[in-house]
């Protein structure tokens, strides 16, 4: 017998998986280039792109990119033709990129003061070749009673990331929560709608499930309760392209439970 809770996970399953598969979703995204790594600011073709380099001048400039095109580089700057120099700052996301290239989508953004740019390719090889997410079952005893500990203060470790390199990650507090009569706590940060967001392993990664997951909760009740459901834990922008910087779990943060709840791996 389907329940409404397992009629809800599968409405949001098959939700996450039209968003991943849009067509400016996590698999279109086929380059991350930071400025500082460029000697020229030229980007130049890449693997897993249409194997054309992407057009203009890109240096940063004070608090932000100037994007240097001529008429031939085909670039447009708020859907008209670019010519000149232009000051970019960090675009919210690929539908509020300013600067396109065709149907490629140039993505500006800034990670600890480093400038970057993203290039997200509707035509991907990721995107063609993506046929679904593969999931655990539902299964209501992974949807577990938590309460949240905030710190006080934020506090900020370095973690390392999916590209090699180490950055910051912000901590809010511990969520606790029970598994086999057994307390254990992830190590989270507070999201800007009030939720909890956690990066952790456990008894699945690397097995039967990717190598690491996120878990999002909603806001906290006053008195810290909240739900911690893990048949809701998602795989992380990385699993779906490598031009993602994921952070990898804080220490603390490897559960040795396999829970065998979520998203596991991409199809």
């Amino acid at each position: 017998m389907t329940t409404d809770a397992q009629q809800q996970w599968k409405a949001w399953h098959e939700e996450r998986t039209e968003a991943v598969a849009a067509p400016y979703g996590p698999l279109s995204l086929t380059g991350t280039f930071w400025l500082a790594d460029l000697a020229d600011g030229r980007i130049p073709a890449f693997p897993g792109d249409r194997g054309e380099a992407v057009p203009g001048h890109w240096t940063r400039t004070g608090d932000g990119v100037l994007l240097t095109a001529a008429a031939e580089d085909g670039l447009t700057v708020d859907g008209r033709p670019a010519e000149g120099e232009y000051r970019l700052t960090a675009d919210g996301g690929p539908a509020a990129a300013r600067v396109a290239h065709g149907t490629r989508r140039l993505l500006v953004m800034c990670r600890e003061d480093l400038w970057a740019l993203r290039v997200y390719d509707p035509e991907s090889a990721a995107r063609r070749e993506f046929t679904g997410i593969g999931v655990f079952d539902h299964d209501p005893r992974w949807s577990l009673p938590g309460r949240y500990r905030p710190y006080g203060r934020d506090r900020r470790i370095t973690v390392e990331n999916a590209d090699g390199r180490e950055r910051g990650l912000g901590l809010s507090g511990e969520l606790a929560f029970d598994v086999d009569g057994e307390e254990r706590t992830l190590r989270v940060a507070a999201e800007p709608g009030g939720g909890l967001w956690a990066v952790f392993a456990d008894g699945t990664s690397g097995r039967s499930g990717y190598r690491f997951r996120f878990l999002h909760t909603p806001p906290p009740a006053p008195d810290g309760r909240v739900t911690v459901d893990f048949n809701r834990a998602v795989l992380p922008p990385c699993a779906f392209a490598d031009a993602f910087i994921c952070p990898f779990p804080p220490p603390g943060n490897t559960l040795t439970a396999e829970v065998a709840a979520g998203e596991r791996a991409v199809l």
